[in-house]
C-alpha cells in the first residue's frame, strides 16, 4: 500500500479519537468533519471520485455543518466534565466490545480476498439512478436535515417572559 494511504488513515484515526475525547463540543465536531474528509480521501485513492465528492457534500457539507450549528445554537445544554468522565469507562467498554465483534466477523468471513476489480461505474449512470429510482430517499434525506436544523433553532430560541413566569409560579 502506498504511503499516502497510511498518512490519510493516520489522520482519520487521530481525528476520530479527537472527536470522541476532546472536551469542547465545537472541537469535537471539527474533528468529526476532518474524519469525514479523510474518508473521502480514501475513496479518492480507490478511484471512486463520485463517492468521495458525495462524501464531502453530504457529510462534511451538510451533516458536520448541521452538527456545528446545533452545538452553537444550543450552547447552554453542555454536560459538565463529571458526567463525561463517568461515562468514559462505559463508552470505552462498549467500544472494545464492538471492536471485538467486528474483528471476529471480519476474521471469520469467508470472503478474504477480492476476486477482481469491479467494473467502473460512470457518474452519469449514478446521477441518472439518483434522479429516477432513488429520488424519494434523496428528498427524504434533504427533508430530514432541514427538520433537524429547524429543531436546533427552536431549541435555541430564548423563552418569553410570560412563559417563564408561568413556569416559575
Amino acid at each position: 500500500m502506498p504511503l499516502s494511504f497510511y498518512i490519510v488513515a493516520g489522520v482519520m484515526v487521530v481525528s476520530a479519537i479527537g472527536a470522541m475525547s476532546l472536551r469542547n463540543l465545537v472541537h469535537c465536531a471539527l474533528c468529526l468533519a476532518l474524519s469525514f474528509i479523510s474518508v473521502s480521501a480514501l475513496f479518492l485513492q480507490l478511484d471512486a471520485a463520485f463517492v468521495a465528492f458525495a462524501q464531502i457534500l453530504v457529510y462534511v457539507g451538510a451533516v458536520a455543518i448541521l452538527i456545528v450549528f446545533a452545538i452553537l445554537l444550543t450552547r447552554n445544554s453542555e454536560t459538565n466534565s463529571e458526567e463525561r468522565s463517568s461515562n468514559l469507562w462505559m463508552s470505552l467498554a462498549v467500544t472494545c466490545l464492538l471492536a471485538a465483534v467486528l474483528l471476529s466477523t471480519v476474521i471469520g468471513s469467508s470472503v478474504n480476498a477480492i476476486a477482481g476489480a469491479p467494473a467502473p461505474v460512470k457518474v452519469a449512470d449514478m446521477g441518472r439512478a439518483l434522479m429516477t429510482s432513488h429520488v424519494l430517499p434523496l428528498e427524504l434525506i434533504g427533508l430530514l436535515l432541514t427538520i433537524a436544523l429547524l429543531g436546533a433553532v427552536v431549541l435555541a430560541l430564548p423563552e418569553k417572559a410570560d412563559e417563564q413566569d408561568e413556569i416559575d409560579s
